[in-house]
Protein backbone atom coordinates (compact mmCIF):
# COMPACT_ATOMS: atom_id res chain seq x y z
CA UNK A 1 0.00 0.00 0.00
CA UNK A 2 1.36 3.40 -1.06
CA UNK A 3 -0.21 6.85 0.36
CA UNK A 4 -1.59 9.53 -1.70
CA UNK A 5 -0.68 12.39 0.25
CA UNK A 6 1.28 15.28 -2.25
CA UNK A 7 3.34 17.40 0.28
CA UNK A 8 3.03 21.21 -0.16
CA UNK A 9 6.54 22.18 -1.89
CA UNK A 10 6.31 25.63 -0.06
CA UNK A 11 6.36 23.17 3.25
CA UNK A 12 8.60 20.68 2.48
CA UNK A 13 10.35 21.83 -0.79
CA UNK A 14 12.65 18.46 -1.50
CA UNK A 15 12.40 16.35 -4.65
CA UNK A 16 10.92 13.03 -3.71
CA UNK A 17 13.23 10.06 -4.65
CA UNK A 18 12.69 6.27 -3.79
CA UNK A 19 14.17 3.07 -3.19
CA UNK A 20 13.09 -0.63 -3.87
CA UNK A 21 13.83 -1.46 -0.11
CA UNK A 22 13.85 -5.94 1.02
CA UNK A 23 10.54 -4.52 2.63
CA UNK A 24 9.02 -2.42 -0.25
CA UNK A 25 8.76 0.91 -1.62
CA UNK A 26 11.09 3.37 0.44
CA UNK A 27 10.43 6.98 0.47
CA UNK A 28 13.48 9.45 0.84
CA UNK A 29 14.77 12.90 -0.14
CA UNK A 30 18.72 13.97 -1.05
CA UNK A 31 19.05 17.59 -0.94
CA UNK A 32 22.40 19.64 -1.16
CA UNK A 33 25.69 18.80 -1.31
CA UNK A 34 29.36 18.33 0.82
CA UNK A 35 29.74 16.03 3.97
CA UNK A 36 26.60 13.58 4.24
CA UNK A 37 24.25 13.65 7.13
CA UNK A 38 21.43 10.84 7.59
CA UNK A 39 18.18 11.88 9.32
CA UNK A 40 16.48 8.90 11.53
CA UNK A 41 12.83 9.99 12.27
CA UNK A 42 10.97 8.28 15.18
CA UNK A 43 7.17 7.73 15.47
CA UNK A 44 4.85 9.03 14.80
CA UNK A 45 6.65 11.38 13.03
CA UNK A 46 8.19 11.15 9.63
CA UNK A 47 11.21 12.99 7.42
CA UNK A 48 8.72 15.97 7.49
CA UNK A 49 9.95 16.40 11.02
CA UNK A 50 13.27 17.42 9.53
CA UNK A 51 12.33 19.84 7.13
CA UNK A 52 13.67 22.92 8.64
CA UNK A 53 16.96 21.56 9.72
CA UNK A 54 17.28 19.96 6.60
CA UNK A 55 16.78 23.84 4.62
CA UNK A 56 19.16 24.97 7.25
CA UNK A 57 21.68 22.50 6.07
CA UNK A 58 22.20 21.81 2.49
CA UNK A 59 23.88 24.27 1.52
CA UNK A 60 26.53 22.79 3.23
CA UNK A 61 25.68 19.24 3.63
CA UNK A 62 24.13 16.43 1.45
CA UNK A 63 20.77 15.95 3.64
CA UNK A 64 18.99 12.30 3.10
CA UNK A 65 15.78 11.79 5.20
CA UNK A 66 13.75 8.62 4.66
CA UNK A 67 10.59 7.52 5.59
CA UNK A 68 10.22 3.90 7.19
CA UNK A 69 8.37 1.27 5.77
CA UNK A 70 4.58 2.01 7.65
CA UNK A 71 5.44 5.56 8.16
CA UNK A 72 5.37 8.83 5.56
CA UNK A 73 4.90 8.57 2.20
CA UNK A 74 6.71 4.85 2.07
CA UNK A 75 5.05 1.72 1.55
CA UNK A 76 2.98 0.01 4.04
CA UNK A 77 4.44 -3.30 3.24
CA UNK A 78 1.72 -6.15 3.80
CA UNK A 79 2.36 -8.83 6.73
CA UNK A 80 5.54 -6.37 7.87
CA UNK A 81 6.99 -7.07 11.57
CA UNK A 82 7.88 -3.26 12.45
CA UNK A 83 10.23 -4.58 14.59
CA UNK A 84 13.34 -1.51 15.43
CA UNK A 85 16.14 -4.01 14.03
CA UNK A 86 14.04 -4.33 10.78
CA UNK A 87 13.61 -0.96 10.06
CA UNK A 88 17.59 -0.75 10.82
CA UNK A 89 17.83 -3.29 8.02
CA UNK A 90 16.55 -1.05 5.56
CA UNK A 91 17.83 1.98 7.18
CA UNK A 92 21.30 0.00 6.21
CA UNK A 93 19.85 -0.78 2.54
CA UNK A 94 19.71 2.49 1.52
CA UNK A 95 22.58 3.35 3.04
CA UNK A 96 24.59 1.02 0.97
CA UNK A 97 22.70 2.10 -2.10
CA UNK A 98 23.87 5.61 -2.05
CA UNK A 99 27.09 4.36 -1.41
CA UNK A 100 27.29 6.84 1.62
CA UNK A 101 30.66 7.46 3.18
CA UNK A 102 31.76 9.71 5.85
CA UNK A 103 28.14 10.54 7.22
CA UNK A 104 27.22 11.90 10.13
CA UNK A 105 23.91 10.25 11.57
CA UNK A 106 20.79 12.34 13.14
CA UNK A 107 18.37 10.16 15.55
CA UNK A 108 15.04 11.40 17.01
CA UNK A 109 13.28 9.05 19.46
CA UNK A 110 13.15 5.79 17.27
CA UNK A 111 15.74 7.14 15.44
CA UNK A 112 18.10 6.60 17.01
CA UNK A 113 18.25 3.12 17.55
CA UNK A 114 17.26 2.78 14.05
CA UNK A 115 20.24 4.75 12.95
CA UNK A 116 22.67 3.29 14.99
CA UNK A 117 21.40 0.16 14.24
CA UNK A 118 22.55 0.91 10.73
CA UNK A 119 25.53 2.77 11.98
CA UNK A 120 27.16 -0.34 13.90
CA UNK A 121 27.71 -2.09 11.19
CA UNK A 122 28.76 0.66 8.79
CA UNK A 123 31.08 1.94 11.35
CA UNK A 124 33.61 2.40 9.10
CA UNK A 125 32.22 4.53 7.01
CA UNK A 126 30.55 6.54 10.26
CA UNK A 127 31.73 10.70 10.46
CA UNK A 128 29.92 11.29 13.59
CA UNK A 129 26.95 11.32 15.54
CA UNK A 130 24.40 13.48 16.64
CA UNK A 131 20.76 12.21 19.08
CA UNK A 132 18.02 14.24 20.29
CA UNK A 133 16.10 13.01 22.70
CA UNK A 134 16.39 9.17 22.38
CA UNK A 135 18.04 5.99 24.16
CA UNK A 136 19.89 3.22 23.28
CA UNK A 137 20.44 1.05 26.23
CA UNK A 138 17.59 -1.85 27.28
CA UNK A 139 16.39 -0.56 30.70
CA UNK A 140 12.85 1.17 31.21
CA UNK A 141 11.71 3.31 33.65
CA UNK A 142 8.33 2.31 35.65
CA UNK A 143 6.43 4.88 33.32
CA UNK A 144 7.79 3.76 30.02
CA UNK A 145 7.25 0.14 30.24
CA UNK A 146 3.24 0.90 31.43
CA UNK A 147 3.08 3.58 28.46
CA UNK A 148 4.00 0.32 26.19
CA UNK A 149 1.72 -2.35 27.34
CA UNK A 150 -1.61 0.23 28.04
CA UNK A 151 -0.97 1.27 24.09
CA UNK A 152 -0.31 -2.21 22.99
CA UNK A 153 -3.50 -3.32 24.32
CA UNK A 154 -6.39 -4.39 22.01
CA UNK A 155 -8.52 -1.22 23.28
CA UNK A 156 -5.47 0.96 22.41
CA UNK A 157 -4.34 -0.73 19.48
CA UNK A 158 -8.02 -0.13 17.57
CA UNK A 159 -7.66 3.30 19.10
CA UNK A 160 -4.63 4.05 17.55
CA UNK A 161 -5.60 2.50 14.03
CA UNK A 162 -9.31 4.35 13.68
CA UNK A 163 -8.83 7.39 15.95
CA UNK A 164 -5.16 8.24 15.05
CA UNK A 165 -4.33 9.38 18.66
CA UNK A 166 -0.93 8.56 18.39
CA UNK A 167 -1.02 11.66 15.66
CA UNK A 168 -3.41 14.19 17.56
CA UNK A 169 -2.83 13.11 21.17
CA UNK A 170 0.64 12.53 21.65
CA UNK A 171 2.20 14.74 18.64
CA UNK A 172 -0.16 17.72 18.08
CA UNK A 173 -2.21 17.83 21.57
CA UNK A 174 -1.55 20.50 23.95
CA UNK A 175 1.82 18.91 25.11
CA UNK A 176 3.29 18.65 21.66
CA UNK A 177 4.52 20.92 19.57
CA UNK A 178 2.93 24.35 18.72
CA UNK A 179 2.15 23.85 14.38
CA UNK A 180 0.18 25.51 11.88
CA UNK A 181 -2.49 24.10 10.49
CA UNK A 182 -0.70 23.00 7.20
CA UNK A 183 2.25 21.27 9.35
CA UNK A 184 -0.37 19.21 11.52
CA UNK A 185 -2.01 18.33 7.90
CA UNK A 186 1.16 16.44 6.59
CA UNK A 187 1.29 14.64 9.77
CA UNK A 188 -2.57 13.71 9.80
CA UNK A 189 -2.20 13.02 5.86
CA UNK A 190 0.11 10.14 5.96
CA UNK A 191 -1.75 8.06 7.98
CA UNK A 192 -5.00 9.20 6.95
CA UNK A 193 -6.86 5.56 7.89
CA UNK A 194 -6.30 2.64 9.86
CA UNK A 195 -4.32 0.88 6.96
CA UNK A 196 -1.78 3.53 7.28
CA UNK A 197 -1.24 3.13 10.64
CA UNK A 198 -0.57 -0.18 11.02
CA UNK A 199 3.50 0.90 11.80
CA UNK A 200 2.07 3.17 14.28
CA UNK A 201 0.12 0.47 16.80
CA UNK A 202 3.21 -1.35 16.82
CA UNK A 203 5.41 0.96 17.40
CA UNK A 204 4.37 0.87 21.47
CA UNK A 205 5.04 -2.92 21.62
CA UNK A 206 8.47 -2.30 20.55
CA UNK A 207 9.37 -0.36 23.78
CA UNK A 208 9.47 -3.72 24.97
CA UNK A 209 10.23 -5.62 21.80
CA UNK A 210 13.03 -4.09 20.78
CA UNK A 211 14.75 -5.30 24.08
CA UNK A 212 17.54 -7.86 22.47
CA UNK A 213 18.80 -4.96 20.40
CA UNK A 214 18.75 -2.19 22.42
CA UNK A 215 20.91 -4.26 24.33
CA UNK A 216 22.99 -5.07 21.65
CA UNK A 217 23.16 -1.37 21.07
CA UNK A 218 24.13 -0.65 24.84
CA UNK A 219 27.55 -2.79 24.54
CA UNK A 220 28.47 -2.17 20.77
CA UNK A 221 27.55 2.00 20.47
CA UNK A 222 30.77 2.91 23.20
CA UNK A 223 33.00 0.04 21.38
CA UNK A 224 32.34 0.53 17.63
CA UNK A 225 31.09 4.10 17.80
CA UNK A 226 32.23 5.94 21.07
CA UNK A 227 35.27 7.64 20.09
CA UNK A 228 33.75 9.57 16.74
CA UNK A 229 32.91 12.89 16.98
CA UNK A 230 29.27 13.50 18.48
CA UNK A 231 26.70 16.09 19.57
CA UNK A 232 23.37 15.53 21.71
CA UNK A 233 20.75 18.35 21.33
CA UNK A 234 18.49 17.74 24.22
CA UNK A 235 14.71 19.20 24.95
CA UNK A 236 14.89 19.37 28.68
CA UNK A 237 10.82 19.18 29.25
CA UNK A 238 10.59 15.83 27.75
CA UNK A 239 8.48 13.63 29.95
CA UNK A 240 9.50 10.57 27.84
CA UNK A 241 13.40 10.50 27.33
CA UNK A 242 14.36 12.66 30.77
CA UNK A 243 17.32 14.39 30.43
CA UNK A 244 18.63 13.67 34.51
CA UNK A 245 18.49 9.68 33.21
CA UNK A 246 19.39 9.65 29.78
CA UNK A 247 22.04 12.47 29.04
CA UNK A 248 24.90 10.55 31.43
CA UNK A 249 24.19 7.70 29.67
CA UNK A 250 24.80 10.01 26.22
CA UNK A 251 27.76 11.27 27.69
CA UNK A 252 29.40 8.24 29.17
CA UNK A 253 29.12 6.14 25.66
CA UNK A 254 31.05 9.35 23.77
CA UNK A 255 33.81 9.94 24.72
CA UNK A 256 34.47 12.78 22.07
CA UNK A 257 30.67 14.72 22.83
CA UNK A 258 29.12 18.18 23.23
CA UNK A 259 25.84 18.12 24.46
CA UNK A 260 23.42 21.21 23.70
CA UNK A 261 20.21 21.62 26.17
CA UNK A 262 17.29 23.21 25.02
CA UNK A 263 14.89 24.67 27.97
CA UNK A 264 11.92 25.18 26.29
CA UNK A 265 11.81 22.27 24.42
CA UNK A 266 10.00 19.15 25.18
CA UNK A 267 10.10 16.11 23.08
CA UNK A 268 9.90 16.90 18.92
CA UNK A 269 13.24 18.32 19.29
CA UNK A 270 13.70 19.26 15.33
CA UNK A 271 9.83 20.83 15.30
CA UNK A 272 10.78 23.12 18.55
CA UNK A 273 14.25 23.70 18.05
CA UNK A 274 15.51 23.38 14.92
CA UNK A 275 18.05 26.03 14.51
CA UNK A 276 19.81 24.69 17.46
CA UNK A 277 20.63 21.75 15.68
CA UNK A 278 21.40 23.54 12.11
CA UNK A 279 24.00 25.43 14.54
CA UNK A 280 25.11 22.25 16.46
CA UNK A 281 25.55 20.10 12.82
CA UNK A 282 26.81 23.30 11.37
CA UNK A 283 29.57 23.44 14.15
CA UNK A 284 30.21 19.86 15.13
CA UNK A 285 30.80 18.51 11.41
Amino acid sequence: MLIDFTPDSALYPFRSRWFESSAGRVHYVDEGSGPPVVFFHGSPTWSFLYRRVIAGLRESFRCVALDYPGFGLSERPPGYSYAIDELAMVAGELIDHLQLDGFVMVGHDWGGPVGLGACVRRADRVAGIALCNTMFWPRLSVANYAFSVVMDSGPMRRRILHENVLIEKLLLGTSGPTLIAAEADHYRGVQSDADARVGLAEMPGQIRGARPLMARLEADVPRLLGHKRAVAVWGMRDVVFRPKVCLPRVRTAFANIDVITVADAAHFVPEEAPDQIIDAIATRF
